[in-house]
């Protein structure tokens, strides 16, 4: 019989870490949901994850704040012990602003949360395995845009393209441990990010027609990818980058 595990999800209120968590939920996990401010958005996939088989609990979490993301693990830590599987979904969308105009709040603001709150959510949860050597996972949601750049993107590609160089750094450091860590990189995903695509199919089917699949992605397809990356079929994976983005990323040079 397969062990139940801990799994804890950043961002799980909605879009790809509400899909994460009721995905590891249908394999009878206990999945601590951590949310931002909507608990009623938190709650709604924690009854996802129960439906589908699993254990839950929610958990407000500023993970840009090192107390709030401490006082989060142990919440988790003494309902259920050690954090087996991180899944970092927690982030913020590019503003939009060019440098020459961006103000430092926001540039500060997203750094916080999507390269300063994955260093404290996976330095959490190494302390609270401690020394223990064993099979473990930290996932980071992160984007094609942490290689591929787009205008107005400078403060969510900086973020992204750091959060590649964490991954990596980190994969090497508890190597040693049996913690593998590893970073998916989606493309154009249907989620509340893209709220403008969800609701306006003529503006969505413009940017699918970037896409060589023709598509944008599911957020189901993304948390299926962190469950194979958790699973023991990718015990030999780590320090990986894997883009899910129908083929976008391929497209940066033409037209050049």
């Amino acid at each position: 019989m397969t062990a139940v595990r801990t799994i804890l999800v950043t961002g799980a209120e909605s879009g790809i870490g509400a899909a994460c968590a009721a995905a590891f939920g249908t394999l009878a996990d206990r999945v601590a949901v951590l949310y931002h401010t909507d608990l009623d958005a938190a709650e709604r996939t924690a009854d996802l994850v129960r439906r589908a088989g699993g254990q839950a609990m929610t958990v407000q979490a500023h993970i840009d704040d090192e107390g709030s993301v401490g006082a989060a693990f142990d919440a988790v830590e003494t309902a259920w012990g050690p954090v087996d599987v991180l899944v970092n979904s927690a982030g913020l969308n590019m503003s939009g602003v060019p440098v020459r105009t961006m103000t430092l709040d926001q540039w500060q603001r997203l750094i916080a949360t999507d390269l300063t709150g994955a260093f404290l959510v996976s330095r959490r949860f190494l302390v609270g395995r401690g020394e223990q050597v064993g099979d473990a996972a930290i996932i980071h949601i992160s984007s094609i845009h942490a290689y591929a750049v787009r205008s107005g993107g400078a403060d969510y590609c900086a973020a992204k393209g750091g959060l590649s160089n964490l991954v990596e750094t980190l994969a090497i450091e508890e190597a040693a441990r049996g913690i593998r860590v590893n970073a998916i990189e989606p493309g154009m995903i249907l989620t509340p990010m893209n709220a403008r695509a969800q609701a306006d199919e003529a503006y969505r089917r413009t940017l699918e027609g970037n896409i060589p699949l023709g598509r944008a992605g599911e957020p189901e397809e993304v948390a299926a990818l962190a469950v194979f990356l958790a699973s023991a079929q990718a015990r030999y994976i780590t320090g990986a980058r894997i883009p899910i983005d129908g083929g976008l990323s391929l497209m940066q040079a033409l037209g050049a």
